[in-house]
């Protein structure tokens, strides 16, 4: 999930190895293995080797759009986020923004929304998708301040397109 959801996301052997709790030869495989189908490319810096999604992969945005079902993505879209009206732009931030899996869907929507509406509309998703979403809304672009938000944030939608 981690280098399909978020195709800026990137990572290497070691801080893969601590983030899932596998053996480094399991994670080696498996990333090897990814490698050889094109799925993700690979580069090094330093001693490092990273590795990121191949975009341009043919089965790329198949697995971003499963990767997105899977999670609810699609399910927010639709029935929250097209339905709110005066909408800017909405963004994925947290954990799923950083590629890691969460019971928790952390959202940033800016624009001009009616509060107890999105309430209910996001009470109505949880139930569908079988997780907890939490979210902020600004009404403009520019009061975010995005040094308290944080690095990971991934556009879902803007100007009436999903992304």
């Amino acid at each position: 999930m981690r280098f399909f959801l978020n195709s800026r996301a990137s990572g290497y052997l070691r801080g893969l190895e601590q983030e899932f709790g596998d053996s480094s030869n399991a994670i080696r495989l498996e990333l090897n293995r990814f490698e050889e189908a094109g799925l993700l490319e690979a580069s090094l810096e330093g001693n490092k080797k990273y590795y990121t999604a191949n975009t341009d992969h043919p089965l790329y945005s198949d697995i971003n759009n499963i990767i997105r079902k899977h999670i609810g993505l699609d399910q927010i879209v639709s029935n929250v986020i097209e339905r709110l009206g005066q909408l800017e732009a909405v963004y994925l931030t947290g954990s799923f923004a950083r590629g890691l899996d969460s019971s928790i869907i952390d959202i940033l929507l800016i624009g001009d929304v009616d509060q107890s509406y999105l309430s209910q509309l996001m009470h109505k998703v949880e139930a569908l998708i079988s997780r907890r979403i939490r979210y902020i809304v600004y009404r403009e672009n520019s009061a975010v301040t995005w040094s308290d938000i944080g690095a990971d944030r991934l556009l879902l939608w803007q100007n009436g397109k999903t992304k």
